[in-house]
Order: C-alpha cells, then structure tokens, then sequence
C-alpha cells in the first residue's frame, strides 16, 4: 500500500499523523508532500520514507497513491490561506485513491453530520480504519 499524506502550513497535521501510523505499522512506507518546506520538513522528521514539496509534487504523487490522507482543506483549491492550488484539489479529488479528511476548524469546508473530536481522536479513527 501506498500512502500519501498531504499537508501545508507547518505540516503539523501531517507529523501526527506519520507518527501514529509509524508506531502502529513501521514498515508502512509513506509518501509525505508539503505545501511548502516547512510542512515537508516536519513530515520527514517524523518517520515519512520519501518527502517531496509544492504543487507538482502533489500532482505526480496523487495518481500513484493507494491511499491519500490530509487535512480537509487539500481538497479545496485555495483552502491553507492559499496553499493549496486549485490544480493541488483537482489531483488529490480527481485521484483514485481512497481518500481520508481530516476536519479543521480554520478550513472553510465542513461536514456536516460529523462529530466534534480534536485531532488526535480523528488520526486514532484513522489508525483503526489501517487496521
């Protein structure tokens, strides 16, 4: 399986949620891409196996991706105060990929229906989705 995890900002999202799978599944081999070098950076410190940045990145890896996971905002083109390019939420949308989304609070997308869980809780239902 192939996993991409996708964040931006200071990839923080992204860092937890490498970390959860790395305890969980070590030898699970993650395709981290940031937004911008300090979401990339904090991913690779993290456990991710191959780090990548910006929106070509996200391009290329999206089609070949198994599984894509992120903040909610990946999908929304201009979403992370513009960091991710409509071109970025067409890829990641237009993939095959199972997708999972994070929900945050700062992002102008919502579900509705959702619970309200902070965002360790939502990694963990993650981890249990890996399982």
């Amino acid at each position: 399986m192939n996993i991409l995890v996708i964040d931006g900002q200071g990839g923080g999202i992204g860092k937890s949620i490498i970390e959860a799978v790395k305890k969980e599944f070590p030898d699970m081999f993650i395709v981290a891409v940031g937004t911008n070098s300090a979401a990339t950076h904090n991913m690779k410190k993290a456990g991710a196996d191959v780090v990548a940045t910006g929106e070509n990145a996200v391009v290329y890896n999206a089609k070949n991706a198994s599984l894509i996971v992120g903040p909610i905002g990946i999908v929304f083109g201009n979403s992370m105060y513009g960091e991710i390019s409509p071109i970025m939420a067409q890829a990641i949308s237009c993939s095959e990929a199972q997708k999972y989304l994070i929900p945050v609070s700062q992002c102008s997308g919502h579900v509705l229906g959702i619970e309200t869980k902070t965002i360790q809780e939502y990694i963990k239902d993650f981890i249990k989705v890996l399982k």
